[in-house]
């Protein structure tokens, strides 16, 4: 079959939801497949999934996705995965069972054991080797946990028992049964246990958390075949033969591939990456360093900036506070109301990412006053996922003394006008969104054929890459300022709250 009558299919594995993704060969989506996938919160700052439910959700909206397209696999070219990063699953080499449930990037059940590291000095060390401040996001301290916590789970690790993986390795085990235990270059730098200038898995570090190196998988490039499927999805093997964490495929699937450009996603977090090109830059800002991806022996860097609560916040204004019935509702309420009414929301729902990096901070809503209203809430919610983007994008600039050109966004909230406006006011920089909104998992299937050949290379994926609107300044200079020292005010009462 000629490969332009063929699919790529995307994996999209992220923290509310799995999804599947046919993309045809002009990097335009088929069709798409998607089942919510629940969290478990069983302690305060705790956030968890099962492992179990991850792979179950992910298999039946490949098998979904692929009845709606009515294609069977000698359809598909190849599969690539994106998923959501530093998310950590530890199972039985000899069953694959999972030993405890996923322990999610958001969890902060580490916060205290990080602080502690932080005073024994090991912060620049662990930064100049991984990229990376100390702090519970990252994989490293929720493996140390798990060892710990789990019944006999340090001496089975110290036997060579266990495996651990992100989400990316956890699926290409289970497309494979048991036949693959690899990761990627990306998801590999997110760990804190990889040093990103030798491109290995750092002994020193290993050794400091506690980790047998056995448990390790097998670290990979972005774009190349890693093996075959085997599984009862399809009737023949598939090439699987992309892997990216969801930001840096996002950043590979924007076409960000030239140094200096900038993309943010705005999915449960906000994430913004910016491509450095060779050049491994250490931030003086928080930001943090790390691979953007990893094609034969060449290893591409960025900046990053994690905001850990993004469209979390309206997922939180409607199932926590039923303050909202939909997400898509919101720009509707927001432009309901002339301004905030003076009202700023900080969604430190889980601390603070960069560049403040606090774990103990806490969500505000300051300034309300009887004249507030549930739109003026909402709009400040909005107004704070800006806020807090602009944050990062700033820390950046100073990174790197330049201003970018634009800012290439994606990511489900991307749909809100009204968000990216202010977005682009906040920032005083073009906002660009893309026709193609999945570009997360449009990178991953980007990755995955251009190791097959699919698509010949880099420059026949720019000329794909198409515009849908751009979002100028259209605020005053000194309102934006006005705002975000309100803003700045606010975040300072949210800082170190929590004991």
């Amino acid at each position: 079959m000629n490969n332009r009558n063929q699919y790529v299919l995307a994996i999209d594995q992220g923290t509310t939801s799995s999804r599947a993704i046919l993309f045809n060969h002009q990097g335009r989506i088929i069709t798409l497949a998607q089942k919510p996938l629940p969290p478990y919160f069983p302690n305060p700052g705790w956030v968890e999934q099962d492992p179990n439910e991850i792979w179950y959700t992910q298999s039946s909206v490949i098998r979904e996705v692929m009845d709606k397209a009515d294609v069977t696999d000698r359809h598909i070219a190849c599969i690539g995965i994106a998923n959501q990063r530093e998310t950590t699953i530890v199972w039985d080499r000899e069953t694959g069972f999972p030993i405890y449930n996923a322990i999610v990037w958001q969890d902060r059940r580490t916060a205290d054991y990080c602080e502690e590291l932080k005073a024994k000095g090991w912060a620049e060390r662990i930064r100049r080797k991984t990229g990376l401040v100390i702090d519970a996001y990252f994989s490293a301290t929720k493996i140390k946990w798990i060892l710990d916590n789990v019944k006999g789970a340090r001496e089975r690790a110290d036997r060579g028992e266990l495996c651990f993986g992100t989400v990316d390795t956890w699926l290409a085990w289970k497309l494979t049964r048991g036949g693959m235990f690899v990761t990627d270059a990306t998801n590999a730098s997110r760990t804190m246990l990889f040093n990103i200038e030798t491109s290995r898995w750092d002994p020193e570090l290993l050794e400091l958390f506690g980790i047998p190196a056995s448990m390790m998988p097998e670290v990979r490039g972005c774009s190349e075949v890693y093996g075959e499927t085997s599984t009862p999805i399809f009737g023949h093997g598939i090439p699987l033969s992309g892997m990216a964490g969801d930001q840096q495929a996002a950043l590979f699937g924007q076409l960000c591939a030239d140094a200096g450009m900038i993309k943010t996603t705005y999915g449960t977090g906000c994430f913004m990456m910016l491509n450095t090109g060779d050049n491994l830059i250490f931030s003086r800002n928080n930001l943090l360093s790390t691979i953007a991806w990893r094609l034969g022996d060449r290893v591409t860097y960025a900046l990053e900036g994690s905001v850990f609560v993004g469209g979390a916040v309206v997922q939180w204004l409607r199932d926590g506070l039923d303050l909202i019935t939909t997400a898509a509702s919101t720009e509707q309420i927001a432009r309901s109301v002339p301004d905030n009414g003076g009202v700023y929301f900080v969604p430190a729902l889980t601390g603070l990412g960069a560049p403040y990096w606090d774990q103990y901070a806490r969500g505000a809503i300051i300034g309300i006053t009887r004249g507030t209203t549930a739109a003026h809430v909402t709009r400040a919610a909005l107004e704070g996922i800006c806020y807090q983007v602009y944050d990062v994008l700033k820390a950046m600039e100073n990174d790197i003394d330049a201003r970018p050109r634009e800012i290439r966004v994606d990511g489900g909230a991307i749909a809100n006008n009204f968000l990216m406006q202010f977005q682009a006011d906040i920032s005083r920089c073009p906002v660009v969104r893309p026709r193609v909104l999945e570009t997360t998992a449009l990178g991953a299937a980007y990755l995955a054929g251009l190791a097959v050949g699919y698509w010949k290379d880099i420059d026949e994926l720019k000329e794909q890459w198409d515009m849908d609107k751009v979002f100028t300044p259209q605020m005053r200079e000194e309102d934006s300022r006005s705002y975000l020292r309100e803003w700045h005010k606010a975040v300072g009462r949210s800082l170190d709250w929590a004991e």
